[in-house]
């Protein structure tokens, strides 16, 4: 079992910055790829970003350039950062992480709300 916990989330003007973490424990050392999606009102959810346990990267091609995801696995950590933040990045923000015996663990989401 994995348990994921995020943290960070908040109000912040358009044109702003925060930093998304988000905290794994328990079987944590089974984690293969992380990844952030973000659900907005009445809308499915979709990807934001990935990283794999390489430091591999990808990014939808709606935050590329704006966005940045890493990971320190010395605290089973993974991070969002971002910037030139658009009222349209309003959501949800969960952490996704997969183990190497493919499964998938998400946690509960932390809210992110850019003001005009």
């Amino acid at each position: 079992q994995v348990q994921l916990v995020e943290s960070g989330g908040g109000l912040v003007q358009a044109g702003g910055s925060l930093r998304l973490s988000c905290a794994a424990s328990g079987s944590s050392s089974s984690i293969s790829d992380m990844a952030w999606y973000r659900q907005a009102p009445g809308k499915q959810r979709e990807f934001v970003a990935r990283i794999t346990s390489s430091g591999s990267t990808n990014y939808a091609d709606y935050v590329e350039g704006r966005f940045t995801i890493s990971r320190d696995n010395a605290k089973n950590t993974v991070y969002l950062q971002m910037n030139t933040l658009k009222p349209e990045d309003t959501a949800v923000y969960s952490c996704k992480a997969r183990t190497l015996g493919w499964y998938v663990y998400w946690g509960q989401g932390t809210q992110v709300t850019v003001s005009s």
